[in-house]
Parts: C-alpha cells; structure tokens; sequence
C-alpha cells in the first residue's frame, strides 16, 4: 500500500518562507509523477506543481516564481520551497503521486499566510 507524508505546513506571515515535503512508502515504489495540490475553504482543489521523475516541473501561473519543486527519486520524496508568501496562498497543500494509473493523495498539510 502506498502512502504519503506531508509535513512542513504552519503560519506565517506574508512575505515569508515555507518549505513543505512529501515522504512516500514503500521507499521502493517507483512514482511516475507527482504533484502539489491545494484547496483553500469553498474552494476547488487546485494544481499548485508538478514534476517528472526526469525532473520536469510546471506551476500554476499564480505562484510561477515564487514556489519551487523538487525531487529526490532516491528517497521517494518531493518538497516545495515557497517564498514570498501571500494570504491567498492559505489553504491544505495536498501531495499527489501517480503509480501507473493509480493516484495517491497525502493527508494534507495547513498553510496559512498572515496579512
């Protein structure tokens, strides 16, 4: 079964810095893609990210050169470094990854900006 961790999630303020990572297990499973999602309250849930195993990545426009993805295929784990923050950018981040056909969702993670 596989599973995914996402931690880094808390409050700050605008402006500020998170850096937000996502564990998957088995440490063996191979992971096509995978991705950040979000969804702020009365929201839709929103691609924020996503990259390839090659390291391929796309953003939405609405954080494209603010937030950074990456991986390490070596110990099954993506992050995302958001830097100037915005209070729109409050809502759960949700890590997403597709095994063959199969997608697999995280938990979800807090993210809240201060104004």
């Amino acid at each position: 079964q596989v599973r995914l961790v996402e931690s880094g999630g808390g409050l700050v303020q605008a402006g500020g810095s998170l850096r937000l990572s996502c564990a998957a297990s088995p440490s063996n499973v191979r992971i096509n893609l995978m991705a950040w999602y979000r969804q702020a309250p009365g929201k839709q849930r929103e691609l924020v990210a996503m990259i390839t195993t090659g390291g391929r990545s796309n953003y939405a426009d609405s954080v494209k050169g603010r937030f950074t993805i990456s991986r390490d295929n070596a110990e099954n784990t993506m992050y995302l470094q958001m830097n100037s923050l915005k209070p729109e950018d409050t809502a759960v981040y949700y890590c997403n990854a597709l095994i063959f056909v199969q997608q697999y969702w995280g938990q979800g993670t807090q993210v809240t900006v201060s104004s």
